[in-house]
């Protein structure tokens, strides 16, 4: 378990990472994924049957980020890598292309990693996934964000991830990803938990 302090009197309580059951907190996940990301109950609707099938999968882990009171406000999932996933499958065209496709052997990938707004920079993703990733017996991660300036994206740089393949399109994705990669253990930040 890793305690974040709570800042400021708006969010005084402490956030805790520890393991997650994802399938017994699926909703309660998926109801941060919605704010954070801005899903509709469509979309919760089917992420939600995902999430269950990919839990199922060997090796698969979950951690929470939840308050003193037990409400969750992030949580990470994660693998190891299986090239006939189907995000492996989508994704490993275009790293081919930049002669990069080894990247999809020997590598644990984060599947999801999101925080509620409210609790966002305050290095509760960062230890989401520091944590999930110090556990992980592959040489390296690799994970997909949407290809835009973000402060996930700045997040991930920061830890050591570089872009593998960019402008990757997921079918029914409105907007293109980037793949990102970095070998593990991640690059650590002073002044972070």
């Amino acid at each position: 378990m890793l305690r974040i302090p709570g800042h400021g009197h708006r969010n005084p309580d402490d956030v805790v990472i520890g393991p997650l059951d994802l399938p017994a907190r699926v909703d309660d996940a998926l109801a941060v994924q919605a704010v954070a990301f801005g899903l509709g109950a469509e979309e919760v609707a089917v992420r939600r049957q995902i999430v269950l099938r990919h839990m199922t999968y060997p090796g698969a882990r979950a951690l929470g980020a939840t308050t003193a009171d037990g409400r969750l406000v992030g949580f990470v999932y994660g693998m190891p890598n299986d090239r006939t996933h189907w995000w492996s499958t989508v994704v490993e065209p275009y790293l081919r292309a930049q002669g990069r496709d080894f990247w999809l052997d020997h590598s644990f990938v984060i599947t999801e990693l999101h925080v509620h707004p409210r609790y966002q920079n305050r290095g509760v993703g960062r230890s989401l996934i520091t944590t999930i990733t110090d556990a992980a017996a592959e040489p390296r991660s690799i994970l997909s964000a949407i290809d835009t300036d973000s402060p996930a994206r700045g997040l991930y740089h920061s830890l050591g991830y570089e872009d593998l393949a960019r402008q990757v399109l997921f079918p029914s994705a409105p907007k293109p990803y980037a793949v990102m990669g970095a070998p593990l253990p991640l690059r650590r930040h002073q002044g972070r938990p």
